[in-house]
């Protein structure tokens, strides 16, 4: 019971409280001081107190990923393509028209910087920590992704909430069936650069969009 709670409070003060509070109008440096805190902390858990490993799994059923990601990504390069065309059709593919080399740039970057650290606590961590507090499955999925998309709430844009949100979901899906971070992170890059490639990324707050 103990143990229940500690991990509730645990929970509601890393992935909620701390981002609601980077809405409110305080110093910046106390905010980066409590997020480094908040990372040092998750980072001392994942390693020392909660049985995650970060390898590679044997046996992955790799056709039949790629397939459903496959399937999912066609659906929404569609949607996303005609959403920009309609929105403002000189951003579609501005940065890889315009500015290849910073495309590219930005590609790797992404992947490695931002989609594998996210995936790692808000999939790999947030599973293997939270996962005994919810019978339900489905539940825990849609938590997970609420809180995936809280974390995006600094960025201030509706749209991008709403996104991170569906991401969230396909993600943490993708997690429940194959416990993989490499997959999940995979997908998560391949989604995710496909945005910045369309040409979504100044939403999400990528530099270079100004090339358009």
């Amino acid at each position: 019971m103990q143990l229940s709670k500690y991990l509730a409070t645990e929970l509601f003060i890393l992935f909620i409280a701390l981002p609601l509070s980077l809405l409110l109008p305080y110093d910046f440096r106390i905010k980066a001081a409590s997020i480094l805190i908040a990372f040092i902390y998750l980072l001392v858990i994942l390693f020392k107190k909660t049985p995650v490993r970060l390898k590679l799994k044997k046996g992955i059923d790799w056709v039949s990923f790629w397939k459903a990601t496959g399937i999912k990504f066609i659906g929404i390069a569609i949607i996303t393509s005609i959403y920009v065309y309609v929105m403002d059709a000189s951003a579609l593919f501005c940065v890889p028209r315009n500015k290849p080399d910073l495309w590219v740039t930005i590609l790797f970057i992404y992947t490695f910087l931002s989609v594998w650290p996210q995936e790692v606590i808000y999939r790999t961590f947030f599973f293997e920590r939270y996962q005994t507090m919810f019978t339900n499955k489905k539940i825990f999925i849609f938590v997970n992704a609420i809180v995936f998309s809280m974390a995006h709430l600094f960025l201030r844009n509706t749209l991008v909430t709403v996104l991170t949100f569906i991401g969230g979901l396909l993600f943490a899906y993708t997690y429940t069936k194959t416990k993989s971070t490499t997959l999940v992170s995979i997908e998560h890059a391949l989604y995710g650069n496909w945005l910045f490639t369309v040409g979504m990324g100044q939403m999400l707050a990528f530099p270079g969009m100004d090339a358009c």
